[in-house]
């Protein structure tokens, strides 16, 4: 398999912890759910990008906080091999609680509130799975430094 027009994304997301939730996004039909966020662009900050993305597809101001971490993901999309990098960062939306999912301004979005557990993490099938052991224990038990998690399957 040839991998010479292969692209690796970079992609900032934010965890957005609010009374033992934790905020994800996922297709408005439903399905696998991920971290908010999105695609760095060119000339930008991680940290642009993210409160970026959340006006974009939220509506509302956000604030990207401290660095938490980076996670690499290989992974088979629609026969297509994929790889991208996502750089972590806590995340606070002053104008949203768990009591209601927030607003998504793009239809073929939607936000909702996980409890952060690993069982209901894995029940919402959050994407990177890999994401979801380390996630829950470093978030609990921070000890300041950032982390790197890798998932690359072998070819």
């Amino acid at each position: 398999m040839s991998y010479e027009n292969a692209n690796i994304e970079t992609i900032a997301r934010g965890i957005c912890l609010k009374e033992k939730a934790l905020l994800v996004c996922q297709p408005a039909k439903g399905g696998r759910c991920y971290l908010p966020g999105g695609h760095i662009e060119f000339n930008e900050t991680a940290r642009q990008a993210l409160e970026r993305e959340i006006a974009e597809e939220m509506g509302l101001t956000a604030t990207a906080g401290a660095f938490l971490g980076v996670t690499e993901n290989a992974f088979q999309q629609q026969g297509e091999q994929h790889c991208e990098i996502n750089l972590l960062f806590a995340l606070d939306i002053p104008e949203i609680t768990p009591e209601q999912d927030p607003p998504a301004t793009e239809s073929w979005i939607a936000f909702r509130w996980v409890p952060f557990t690993i069982e209901a993490l894995r029940e919402a099938n959050l994407l990177p799975a890999h994401l979801i052991d380390d996630l829950t224990t470093r978030l609990q038990t921070p000890d300041g430094c950032p982390f790197h998690i890798e998932n690359h399957p072998q070819s």
